[in-house]
């Protein structure tokens, strides 16, 4: 994975100790709390319902068993013990102080990590696929470019002020792990009849209040010209995106505004006069990035499974683990593990100081010291041999990490909600308890097969509900919460919104809301058809009865 250079350290000490100065102005009231809010913005810090939060970077998702336990460090000094993994593969901390601040950050460069453009109307953490590198089904590695774009836009000057944020998100595989369709911009990698490496490149994706999937602004783009493109889009959105209204400024609406084809038109002009510049990518810089991301060694597998399939067929638990957790490697003999952060007793996306520290020594032992966030909030050990997968799971499984849900509906994406956010209308963690408790029987949860559910607290979509199966947004209605449930939505390859059924349900509602959209689900669906297909064929009218009845 990447190691930061002598750019990097230089680059993120100065601001350690920049910021370092900013709020020891503000503790002694030098500065008063609007001039200091775009300072701690910034630097990733929020001001929430209780305290600050602070939001760390994790460059598309990528970590190192020793910033792991670095994150271990901050929970368990700087915070009340845990962490909070998130949709943009990121963490957070939601109980921090200001005048740790500066040594917690100082404490994150000793470990190659730091929060700027976490934040703010800048252009945010990029994320990519979760598998990169190791999947069976990747045309090449998207860590590479996600690297190249990193290093464009940190403190780019021009873009460091947006008319909102910017989310750019890459995958190298024909199925998207990345929901690169909800994204300003989305990047897909293909090959053309030459076998040249290129990328269609999507824009104006987005969720929040006026959610959009994002359109396909050129369908074949080289390698090499990758830089350039981006910046011509981003000057364009810089250019003529609104800064007179926060709920009509993101590219999303520019580009519904102006429509895709004169959206292209103006990106195609400004291009012109910067593909052939600084930002082409050279050959040379492709490969000395690339160096960054060689495989680790692998040893040679012996084609003998014979010890895992026997196992497998003794304990249902552990195969039940196998089908869901468990997801194919490019190199025989080995097998990428998903680590649910989702189960009885979890709040979705949590993880204690302990359990990072536990995860660090596994991650040491079975992945090569390397593991990864994925945007569902879980984590991933990309490179486990198959003859260890008994071990590991029995550890994980100690650990409360090896619920055997990954991509079944308890394996929901939950915001903070109303219990840490200032944003929220609505809470969003004890919903995502009681559907857990609610379909507590894995057998069961095995018997419904692929189904996301989604929940957000506000209309912002931290939770992505627009784009689960089943998405669940809690609003306010005359001071009490009520949930409503969206149908439909999907943020792989073949990307959609879903659809509202109709008026939300009181809280002590939602759960038996859900459980009616599984049942009808169950007796409309064709043999094993997941969700989203049996959705897609009969539509919403049964599911809308099945909720409110008949007129």
């Amino acid at each position: 994975m990447y190691r930061y250079d002598e750019f990097d350290k230089q680059l993120v000490n100065e601001r350690v100790e920049q910021f370092r100065d900013q709020v020891k102005r503000r503790l002694s009231g030098e500065l008063n709390e609007d001039q200091f809010k775009p300072l701690r913005l910034m630097n990733g810090l929020y001001l929430q319902l209780h305290a600050y939060m602070l939001r760390i970077n994790v460059p598309y998702g990528c970590l190192s068993s020793q910033q792991l336990r670095g994150l271990a460090r901050v929970a368990r000094v700087y915070d009340k013990g845990f962490g909070h993994f998130t949709t943009r593969q990121n963490i957070q901390f939601n109980w921090i102080k200001l005048e740790e601040v500066p040594d917690l950050l100082a404490t994150l460069a000793e470990v190659e990590m730091h929060c700027i453009q976490s934040s703010g109307n800048c252009i945010r953490n990029i994320t990519s696929d979760q598998y990169a590198g190791c999947a069976e089904d990747e045309i090449s590695d998207p860590r590479v470019y996600c690297e190249l774009i990193r290093q464009w836009y940190t403190l780019h000057p021009e873009f460091s002020y947006l008319p909102r944020k910017f989310k750019i998100a890459v995958t190298g595989s024909p199925n998207d792990r990345a929901a690169v369709a909800v994204h300003d911009i989305g990047i897909r990698m293909h090959k053309n009849d030459a076998d040249e490496i290129g990328f269609e490149i999507l824009v104006g994706g987005g969720q929040g209040r006026t959610p959009h999937i994002g359109k396909t602004i050129r369908k074949w783009l080289p390698e090499n010209h990758l830089l350039s493109y981006l910046e011509a889009i981003l000057r364009i959105y810089n250019l003529y995106g609104r800064r007179d209204n926060i709920y009509k400024a993101r590219i999303k609406i520019l580009v519904n505004h102006l429509g895709i084809d004169e959206f292209r038109k103006q990106v195609d002009q400004e291009w012109e006069n910067l593909k052939e510049g600084e930002l082409k990518i050279s050959q040379k810089e492709i490969d000395r990035t690339n160096a960054y991301f060689q495989p680790p060694t692998y040893e040679k597998h012996n084609n003998n499974d014979f010890d895992l399939i026997s196992f497998r067929k003794l304990n249902s638990e552990f195969n039940n683990w196998m089908l869901s957790n468990v997801a194919k490697h490019k190199v025989p003999g080995y097998a990428i593990v998903n680590l649910s952060l989702k189960g009885p007793d979890r709040v979705p996306g949590d993880l204690t100081d302990h359990e990072m520290d536990c995860v660090a020594d596994l991650a040491d032992h079975f992945s090569f010291g390397e593991l990864r966030i994925n945007h569902r909030q879980n984590l991933v050990f990309t490179d486990v041999k198959k003859s260890d997968l008994t071990t590991l799971w029995k550890k994980l499984k100690r650990l409360g990490l090896a619920t055997a849900n990954i991509g079944q509906l308890t394996d929901m994406i939950c915001c903070p909600g109303l219990d840490y956010c200032s944003l929220a209308n609505a809470r969003s963690i004890p919903v995502a308890e009681q559907i857990t408790n609610r379909f507590e029987n894995l057998k069961k949860i095995h018997g419904i097969g692929d189904l996301t559910i989604n929940i957000s607290g506000c209309v912002n979509a931290c939770g992505h509900h627009h784009v689960g199966n089943i998405g669940v947004l809690g609003v306010k209605k005359d001071g009490k919460e009520y949930y409503q449930f969206t149908l439909g939505g999907s943020s792989a390859q073949d990307a959609s919104l879903g659809k509202r059924t109709g008026p939300g349900l009181p809280a002590n509602s939602a759960v038996d809301g859900i459980e009616t959209i599984v049942k009808t689900y169950l007796s409309i669906r064709d043999k094993n058809e997941p969700f989203i297909e049996t959705y897609r064929r009969v539509g919403m009218p049964p599911f809308k009865e099945a909720l409110y009845g008949t007129d």
